[in-house]
C-alpha cells in the first residue's frame, strides 16, 4: 500500500560533546540525593527500549558516520551477553505503543542511509550473532554508485529477515522544506519501494534527525506507525511515537564506555514537552517538560546544550515540571539538548531533544 503524502559516558567521555570540566561539576552533584514527591499511581518505569543507530562500517575515511570493525565486533560481543535482549524494531515499537512492558535491557539496531558496507560488513556479523536490524533507505541513492546498496542486495537481506524502513527519497533537509516539497520527495520514495519491494515501509527515520511539527504531522497523515530522530535517549511509552530517540554510534562515540552507557540507559519519561515544534521560531526556545513517572533523585538532573558546550540553567517547578533556559540563541543548523542523571544503580537516565534552525 502506498503512503498518500504525496557521547563516552558523561563523566568519562563528554569532552567530545560537552567540555570535560562541566562534567566534573555534574559529578560534584552526585552526593546530594533527594527524592521527588509524586503521585504513587504513576508507574516507576514506563515500557521502554534502547534503539541504536549506525551508518557506515569499516569506512575509516569518514569517521563521523563510520564505526570501525573492531568497535562493531566489541559491540556485538557485549550484546551477546546474557543481560541484553536484541529485538526487531517493529516488535519494540508495537509493545511500547501498546504500553506493554519489555524485558530490561531490550534493544533494537537501526542503520541509516543504506551504504554498501552494511551488506559487506554489518549484515554478516549481525546474522551470525542472530541479531535483527532495520535499514532506513533513501531511495534515490540505491544502485547509483558502489558506495550504496543495490535493490538486489536489499531484497536479499529483506528475504532473510532484515526490516526495511523509509528514509525519504533524496535524504533532504525536510524540516525546513515546504509541505509540497516533502510530499513530492515522499511520493517518489513510495513509488520506488512499491516497484522494488512490493510495498512501502511503515517505519520512518527523519534524514539528519531533523524534524518539525509540520513534517511530523505529514508523517502521521501518511500512516506511519513510528518515526525516529537522531536525538539521544530511550524510546518509551511517554514519548511521541513519531519522534522517538536513538543513540548514534560512530568512531568517536563508539568506544565501549559510551556503548555500555547507551545500551544500559533508562528513560526520563516526559509529557507536555514545549515547544512542540522542533523547528525553532522563538530563538532561543523556552524548553520544558513534565515528568511522567516517579524518578527518585530527580534534583540531580543536569541539562547540556551542544551549541554552548556547557550546562544550562534548569528550574524545577512543583514536583514534576522542569524548565530549561538558554543564555544564547541557537545557531543555524542542529542543536542538541541532553538532560541526564545517574540513578542509584549507576545507570544513566537520558532525555534528548534536537532543535533545528534553518540556515
Amino acid at each position: 500500500m502506498t503512503n498518500t503524502i504525496g557521547t563516552k559516558q558523561p563523566l568519562a567521555f563528554a569532552r567530545r560533546f560537552i567540555v570535560a570540566g562541566l562534567w566534573a561539576m555534574v559529578l560534584a552533584t552526585f552526593g546530594f540525593v533527594t527524592f521527588i514527591s509524586a503521585s504513587p499511581s504513576r508507574a516507576a518505569e514506563v515500557p521502554h527500549a534502547v534503539v541504536l543507530m549506525y551508518h557506515r562500517f569499516g569506512e575509516p575515511a569518514l569517521p563521523s558516520t563510520n564505526i570501525r570493525l573492531d568497535q562493531l565486533d566489541a559491540h556485538i560481543a557485549e550484546l551477546k551477553s546474557a543481560s541484553f535482549n536484541v529485538w526487531p524494531l517493529e516488535k519494540v515499537v508495537a509493545q511500547i505503543k501498546a504500553g506493554v512492558a519489555l524485558p530490561d535491557r531490550t534493544l533494537a539496531i537501526t542503520i541509516d542511509d543504506a551504504y554498501a558496507s552494511v551488506y559487506h560488513h554489518a549484515w554478516p556479523r549481525f546474522r551470525a550473532a542472530g541479531f535483527p536490524f532495520t535499514i532506513f533507505v533513501s531511495t534515490d541513492q540505491i544502485g547509483r554508485s558502489a558506495n550504496y546498496l543495490t535493490w538486489g542486495q536489499i531484497r536479499e537481506m529483506q528475504a532473510a529477515g532484515v526490516t526495511i524502513g523509509h528514509h525519504g527519497a533524496s535524504h533532504a533537509h525536510m524540516a525546513g522544506a515546504t509541505p509540497a516539497a516533502i510530499k513530492q520527495d515522499m511520493a517518489r520514495a513510495d513509488r520506488a519501494f512499491e516497484k522494488e519491494l512490493g510495498g512501502v515501509p511503515k517505519i520512518f527515520a527523519y534524514p539528519y534527525g531533523e524534524a518539525s511539527l509540520t513534517l511530523r504531522n505529514l508523517i502521521s497523515d501518511a500512516g506511519f506507525s513510528a518515526a525516529f530522530g537522531q536525538h539521544s535517549g530511550v524510546a518509551n511509552a511517554s514519548a511521541d511515537p513519531l519522534y522517538l530517540p536513538r543513540f548514534a554510534l560512530n568512531e568517536a562515540y563508539g568506544d565501549m564506555d559510551r556503548f555500555r552507557l547507551a545500551a544500559n540507559a533508562l528513560p526520563i519519561p516526559a509529557r507536555d514537552v514545549s515547544p512542540s515544534d522542533m523547528l525553532v521560531s522563538d530563538n532561543p526556545p523556552a524548553y520544558g517538560f513534565t515528568l511522567d513517572a516517579v524518578i527518585p533523585g530527580i534534583s540531580r538532573l543536569n541539562c547540556f546544550a551542544s551549541h554552548l558546550g556547557a550546562a544550562v540553567r534548569t528550574e524545577h517547578l512543583g514536583t514534576d515540571r522542569i524548565e530549561v533556559r538558554f543564555a544564547q540563541p541557537f545557531p543555524p543548523g542542529r542543536s542538541r539538548i541532553n538532560c541526564t542523571m545517574r540513578d542509584k544503580n549507576g545507570r544513566w537516565r537520558w532525555l534528548g531533544r534536537l532543535f533545528f534552525v534553518p540556515k
